[in-house]
């Protein structure tokens, strides 16, 4: 048994900072966020300092992926960047250590159903244990690579899993005897936000980035737009094709909020349209002087009205006459994300790798999917497997949400019933000849 194949079949490589799948990650423009960032690696970097967690958490759209992938860059080049996502290990190409990889081989082979184990356990072995080993052996355990970094850990399903990966982190990672700094990003949902609470277990052992209450990022957003629309400018040619005031107005309705300025800007630079024509349709959108504009309001705001343009650009076409944009694109997106329908012995995550399949179950042309998200790629995009990809967290939610959707919210029970109703109505379309099948 090959111990170290068994756990690369384990790993998650797409959550690596720099695997393909997340080619042209989001990350800080190279003058913004450096306050914020520079805190961060000396905390990183600071192997004196007594607290050796740093969690940072904020609201959603607040750059916390953007300031990851710019610190894991740069502790990559450092030399000291130890794990991207908790356990994956980095590019083979890249320093590694024979030593360790054979100790966590060894494991591994000794006991190949570590992986069905908590997550307490499966960290003892395979990281705590042969690290104790090499410095049992004399190795100097300062050499090597230290810093794991883990985003987004309000995204792994469920709160108990949430909690369980931070209760693995304090008993296992943060031993005095061990080498490790760990840095981890996520919206202050229940886990981390109780845990870092007074009389919460990583109180006293956590430096705590809160970063929408602690660092204002207007400056930062109004350098990205400034920046962004110059660009703009020197490809249509027209420098003048915005003011100073368009990019204080935006700045002012995000909040602070990057996701707002980086939707805006993917949704004016469309190449097709004119950006000064889209900019107007934003601005048009956006809170004005008195008004005191809620984040989430200004962001639903924005995904309401590209997602009701999109509606309203796609129904208009003779070809889709009498097709429910707001259904098929809900269809689309609740099976790309793996909401858990199960046709028979299909579930529609399966049906939708075939993509052809559901654009034929649907009644939609070859490719109709390319079509239906023809207005929204400042939202969403489609990968090689014609899979949908969400930019950002909070339109899932939005989507899922009827205070938030509004008129556009599609519950999943109407998927359902339409799914229902289209493999009805082709298996009446094309029913099964019984005589061809003796």
């Amino acid at each position: 048994m090959d111990g170290w194949r068994l756990l690369l079949e384990k790993a998650a490589p797409n959550a690596l900072h720099n695997s393909s799948a997340r080619f042209d990650a989001p990350k800080c423009d190279e003058d913004t966020r450096i306050e914020v960032t520079h805190e961060i690696m000396e905390c990183i970097q600071d192997c004196d300092a007594p607290q050796r967690l740093l969690c940072m958490t904020g609201a959603a759209g607040s750059g916390k992926s953007c300031l990851q992938q710019t610190v894991a860059e740069k502790c990559a080049r450092a030399g000291i960047l130890a794990a991207s996502f908790f356990l994956s290990m980095e590019d083979p190409t890249r320093r590694t250590n024979s030593t360790l990889k054979w100790l966590i081989n060894a494991a591994i082979e000794r006991d190949p159903l570590i992986f069905s184990q908590s997550l307490e356990a499966q960290t003892i072995a395979l990281v705590v244990a042969p690290v104790e080993h090499m410095r049992d052996g004399g190795v100097d355990l300062s050499t090597l690579p230290y810093a794991i970094l883990i985003d987004g850990l309000d995204e792994c399903r469920g709160e108990d899993r949430q909690a369980e990966l931070l209760t693995a982190v304090r008993r296992c990672l943060l031993a005095d005897h061990l080498p490790f700094r760990i840095f981890i990003a996520s919206r202050p949902e229940w886990a981390i936000r109780t845990a870092l609470e007074p009389g919460g277990h990583l109180r006293s052992m956590a430096y705590h980035i809160q970063l929408s209450d602690k660092y204002d990022a207007s400056a930062d957003m109004r350098r990205y737009l400034q920046r962004r629309f110059e660009d703009i400018g020197l490809r249509i040619n027209n420098p003048n094709w915005f003011s100073a005031g368009d990019v204080e107005t935006l700045v002012e309705a995000g909040s602070g909020q990057f996701i707002y300025v980086a939707t805006v800007y993917k949704f004016v630079s469309e190449r097709r349209a004119s950006p000064a024509a889209r900019l107007n349709v934003v601005l048009t959108w956006t809170p004005r002087a008195g008004q005191v504009a809620k984040p989430f309001e200004t962001l639903d705001m924005l995904y309401y009205n590209i997602l009701l343009a999109a509606k309203n650009t796609y129904e208009a076409v003779d070809t889709h006459h009498g097709r429910d944009f707001l259904l098929l694109f809900r269809v689309l997106q609740m099976g790309s994300t793996g909401s858990g329908f199960d046709l028979g012995h299909t579930s529609v995550g399966e049906v939708q790798r075939s993509a052809d399949v559901l654009s034929a179950l649907l009644c939609l042309e070859a490719q109709g999917e390319k079509a239906l998200i023809l207005d929204l790629r400042s939202l969403v995009a489609l990968n090689a497997r014609r899979d949908l990809h969400l930019y950002h967290k909070s339109f899932s939610d939005f989507l899922q949400e009827p205070s938030r959707a509004k008129d556009l919210f599609v519950p999943e029970s109407r998927v359902y019933m339409h799914l229902a109703k289209c493999f009805m109505q082709r298996t009446i379309e094309f029913p099964l000849d019984i005589n061809s099948c003796a």
